[in-house]
């Protein structure tokens, strides 16, 4: 999976992104992180699924866990 890091800023200079290491994001001002999803196996179907902040829906599932990282990447940046 390559990496990417897409920042966004509102109008009142807010900073929006999903969190990763590639930019040290503490470097531009104090952080505040909230979970934009969860990433869990499910044993009795073997794949992982990505799920909902609160875990109440879930999003995605593929057997494989990059692919659910991709997927979370691909869908759920800010606009």
């Amino acid at each position: 999976m390559s990496q990417r890091l897409v920042l966004t800023f509102d109008q009142e200079g807010t900073g929006h992104c999903l969190y990763g290491e590639l930019l040290d994001l503490r470097a531009i001002g104090t952080l505040a992180c909230r979970r934009a999803s969860h990433i869990e196996f499910e044993e009795e179907s073997q794949e992982w699924r990505v799920l909902s902040p609160d875990r109440q829906q879930v999003l995605f599932t593929n057997p494989s866990r990059t692919v659910c990282e991709e997927w979370e990447h691909d869908h759920l940046q800010p606009e």
